[in-house]
């Protein structure tokens, strides 16, 4: 689940594992100075720990109680520069103009549209450009036509930081998904 309490993760390691949390913190004390791809192996080898187990007790250690970093879509614009945080309003306001009842969530640490249960689509902000991460089936596909001025691929558009936001398209893949559901 995004935006997880590491600890969520403790009785089921208990559990599997049959030690109490204090024993794996014993033996994280073995591998304290080790990088974290030494300490994932190091759990997932000697103690037949899963991946999902092995990264919530190894970033436990390391002091990240939760996976979670934004509490809300504020939260998320906070950090940004202002060309990045107009342009990503923008994208979320286009997107629901025709569906007001749509909701912004966090959800794996990036700001999705969400109706109901389902997600309509997300988007990630990185140094250099905006990646738009819509839902459904083959909707890179469906749109490559209109599309073809923007890098793409199986799964999201690349647009600038400053983009001079498609509506248009926006609501249409959002209409797209929406049929989806």
């Amino acid at each position: 689940m995004a935006g997880t309490d590491r600890k969520s993760h403790f009785p089921s390691i208990e559990k599997k594992h049959g030690m109490p949390m204090q024993h794996w913190f014993k033996q994280m004390e073995k591998v304290a100075g080790k990088k974290y791809p030494e300490q994932i192996a190091f759990l997932r080898e000697n103690h037949g720990f899963s991946q999902a187990h092995a990264n919530a007790l190894v970033m436990y250690t390391r002091g990240s109680k939760s996976s979670k970093r934004f509490n809300s879509f504020d939260d998320f614009l906070k950090p940004l520069d202002a060309t990045k945080r107009k342009t990503v309003k923008a994208i979320f306001k286009a997107a629901k103009a025709k569906h007001p009842k749509m909701e912004i969530v966090i959800a794996w640490n990036q700001p999705m549209l969400k109706l109901g249960d389902d997600y309509i689509i997300g988007v990630s902000v990185l140094k250099n450009h905006i990646l738009l991460g819509p839902w459904g089936d083959n909707v890179i596909k469906k749109f490559a036509g209109r599309l073809e001025d923007y890098k793409t691929n199986k799964k999201t558009i690349q647009v600038p930081v400053d983009w001079k936001i498609d509506a248009k398209l926006l609501q249409d893949i959002v209409k797209n998904r929406v049929k989806e559901l």
